[in-house]
């Protein structure tokens, strides 16, 4: 029996969400299960305060958090770690990162980056694998997507104007940019062809596609705030704003005089307002006592790890996104 959708609220987030066992929640998804009527997060659990950790394996040996509001996401109780999302033959222990769940058809996908073990650096490769779920909570593993490169993450996936789907990932092994694939039975791994590249230029990670008043928008996280481009169809060219050199969540918090940027983040539709415009609830993350640049100039300071997920309210205003943070 589905239950009554409840609103997702344009403040939620208002009060930052903290990982209650290791403090470095990033990498939100946001999903609505019709079953409960609640709000599902499901983020990467960084182990930011787990002691005797050397270089990035804070970041390694991570797994899939999971939480839910039953008040449209302004309150939030943890769930745990999701289990099942270790393929098999990956080496222990696994690396899991950065989630996005899609409803297609009768059931939630998954597409998760997954690594084995734990590194210091950056070295190792890294692959994208998909799941299928009937209840946001058991998930069947699909099998791995075909990407033609050693080191793939930041899996991102939405319909496209032209009627199929599409596949946007950051490739490390080609400039740390973004690339796509598509596919018109995505529930498959095997049935996506690589396009290739989709946003040149600046590195960046964590793309994310939408649509809002009409058009189909995608953001990036270029480590200074989120850029923002603009397609007609996602499935063709796209243009890069020009308002504000292009970017939002610049400076949505401040730490020692310094800004604060928004990371990594998930775009959900919101209820339009009492005139009918269309607006969007963007969740992104944080590292509250750090600037939130490339993570190689992360101060010493173990609080520097910490993290939170916070929301802002996304609208189009004059042609342009645009964002009111809490």
């Amino acid at each position: 029996m589905q239950e009554p959708l409840t609103p997702l609220r344009p403040d939620a987030f208002r009060t930052p969400y903290r990982d209650p066992v290791w403090d470095g929640p990033t990498d939100p998804v946001l999903v609505h299960d019709h079953l409960t009527g609640e709000w599902v997060l499901f983020y990467t659990q960084r182990r930011a305060t787990a002691p005797g950790l050397s270089g990035v394996e804070w970041v390694h040996g991570t797994a899939i958090g999971s939480a839910r509001s039953s008040d449209g996401g302004a309150t939030w109780q943890y769930q745990g770690t999701v289990d099942g999302l270790v393929p098999p033959g990956t080496e222990l222990p696994a690396t899991l990162w950065a989630p996005d769940v899609v409803r297609i058809g009768d059931e939630w996908l998954m597409y998760l980056t997954v690594l084995g073990g734990v590194r210091k650096d950056w070295n190792g490769n890294a692959a994208l694998v998909q799941f299928a779920s009937g209840d946001l909570v058991h998930w069947e593993y699909l099998g791995p997507i075909g990407l033609d490169s050693p080191r793939v993450i930041d899996a991102a996936v939405a319909p496209c104007g032209d009627g199929r789907y599409r596949l946007w990932y950051k490739d490390e092994a080609r400039g740390s940019t973004t690339y796509s694939a598509v596919s018109d039975t995505p529930r498959d791994p095997s049935s996506w062809t690589l396009e290739g590249i989709t946003i040149p230029g600046r590195p960046h990670e964590g793309p994310k596609v939408f649509r809002l008043e009409g058009t189909y928008w995608m953001i990036v996280d270029e480590w200074r705030g989120q850029a923002v481009y603009r397609s007609a169809d996602a499935s063709g060219t796209w243009v890069r704003q020009e308002h504000l050199d292009g970017l939002i969540l610049t400076r949505p918090e401040h730490v020692d005089g310094r800004p604060v940027v928004g990371r990594h983040a998930d775009v959900v539709p919101l209820d339009p307002t009492e005139d009918g415009k269309e607006r969007a609830l963007l969740a992104y993350f944080t590292h509250p006592h750090w600037g939130g640049e490339d993570i190689d100039t992360m101060a010493p300071d173990p609080k520097t790890r910490l993290s939170h997920i916070r929301g802002a309210v996304l609208e189009v205003r004059d042609g342009n996104l645009v964002c009111t943070e809490h």
